[in-house]
């Protein structure tokens, strides 16, 4: 640990040595070091991540490099309570059922075999972290897996494996599945019909492909398993295995969350009939939805705060976007943005494919919250050079996700995934178990993304 934080401290103070030897000013090497300091510290130390964010915000304060006003507005507060009320949702349908009435479907299936019981998870992982966060998503599909392999008696790694790569494949469809949709679409202007129309399409043909490559990749196991489904013939069993909830309760919140996705899918043109301001009802409405959740169900109410509620994430989310704010408050990221310009000779599709694979390299070695929240300003940062930033915006959001299929720590869905299987199957995964799989899903579909963003009219 002690060397670690040694290489920590030498990487910052270099870089904000080097960024005033190149001739910024002592706020952006300021700016700079202490960003990257929190970046450091989030890879090597991941328990201690909310404690470096406290002290650089608190050193970019001391420093005068940003003021109070500033690191308040660029926290992104909107972004912090539109997750809050959208976690405060997932309680309720978690509390009400709805995630085992998921897995249900699946068991109901008529003549179930391996290769539809793959498309299934897959799609079903994919799609449910459209309408949920990733985290929530994937807890309760390997829940389903374990279940199901367990009376299969065969191994659950391939299909956690499978259903996890989905999940941050489906995550890029809406505002929604991950928190840098709602981080892009608050900082671009994209509205949730952009993502539904652009976003949504290019994720589910990245899930087909997805699911074509694990399923030629597992063949051998799924092999196994269609031997397995043919011996025990399991259906009436299988459901027996996952308790309904009471229907009445479920159907009450699913009233209330379809009721909160009408309103966010449509929140641009009631935004626009009201006269409201930009991302008003995308912001709120969550809020709304988990107000009258917590009136209705008020016994609950501050188990849904307390629990639900990832309290720890949401301050260091918040801290950091301050400190990725501060970047663009001190004009460091006009600098790079004009390198990185001048680099790509000014060309937006070479610009798209850098922005892309930047996202997804680093996404596969950093939390992909971190990054995005690093290459908002620098994106931002184009607008005064009369480019479109459309194609960047989608670059960013498809390499975040993307490349976060590439390694065993490349996204929260991941290290939560084997975080269960270590502790209720004691199975271990090593690195490139999952590395050669991730990295041709992740490769293979990232190049699906680049040529439809350079080629496709629709995206530029």
């Amino acid at each position: 640990m002690l060397k670690k934080f040694i290489i920590l401290i030498a990487v910052s103070l270099g870089l904000g040595i080097f960024t005033r030897h190149i001739g910024l000013n002592f706020q952006q090497a300021m700016s700079i070091s202490i960003f990257s300091t929190s970046i450091l510290g989030t890879l090597f130390f991941w328990d201690f991540r909310l404690g470096f964010a406290f002290i650089g915000t608190s050193i970019l304060l001391i420093s005068r490099t940003v003021n109070l006003e500033s690191v308040i507005k660029f926290a992104s507060l909107d972004v912090i309570l539109f997750l809050v009320g959208m976690m405060v949702l997932v309680g309720l349908l978690k509390e009400a059922g709805f995630f085992a009435w998921i897995v249900t479907l699946i068991l109901r299936i008529r003549n179930l075999s391996a290769t539809k019981f793959l498309v299934l998870i897959s799609l079903i992982s994919g799609l449910l972290s459209c309408v949920v966060d990733e985290v929530t998503s994937i807890i309760f599909i390997v829940a389903a897996i374990f279940e199901i392999c367990d009376y299969f008696e065969v191994d659950p790694v391939p299909y956690l494996i499978i259903s996890v790569l989905a999940t941050n494949v489906g995550s890029a469809a809406t505002v929604l599945g991950n928190p840098i949709g709602i981080l892009i679409a608050s900082k671009s202007g994209l509205s949730f019909e952009d993502f539904i129309v652009k976003a949504f399409p290019l994720s589910m043909a990245c899930l087909v492909i997805t699911i074509f490559i694990t399923g030629f990749w597992y063949r051998k196991e799924l092999k196994k398993l269609d031997e397995k489904i043919k011996e025990l013939c399991p259906n009436d069993m299988l459901i027996k295995l996952i308790s309904v909830p009471p229907e009445k309760e479920l159907k009450i919140a699913l009233g209330i969350f379809a009721v909160t996705l009408f309103f966010i899918s449509l929140h641009h043109r009631l935004e626009l009939f009201w006269k409201l301001e930009p991302n008003t009802i995308l912001l709120t409405m969550p809020l709304l939805s988990s107000g009258a959740v917590m009136i209705w169900k008020w016994r609950r109410a501050r188990d849904y705060i307390e629990k639900d509620v990832e309290w720890w994430t949401l301050l260091f989310f918040l801290l950091l976007f301050a400190q990725a704010g501060t970047l663009k408050y001190t004009g460091a990221t006009d600098v790079f943005a004009k390198q990185l310009a001048h680099l790509a000779g000014n060309s937006t599709p070479f610009l798209t494919g850098m922005v892309l694979w930047i996202a997804a390299i680093g996404s596969s070695i950093l939390d992909n919250v971190v990054l995005v929240a690093a290459l908002i300003p620098v994106i931002q940062s184009f607008h005064g050079m009369n480019m479109n930033l459309q194609p960047l915006w989608w670059a960013l959001l498809f390499g975040g996700c993307l490349g976060g299929n590439i390694t065993l720590i490349g996204s929260t869905a991941n290290i939560v995934a084997l975080g269960i299987l270590e502790k209720e199957k004691n199975i271990h995964i090593t690195f490139f178990r999952w590395f050669w799989i991730g990295l041709t899903v992740g490769v293979v579909t990232t190049c699906v993304v680049w040529g439809a963003l350079i080629f496709l009219p629709f995206y530029r």
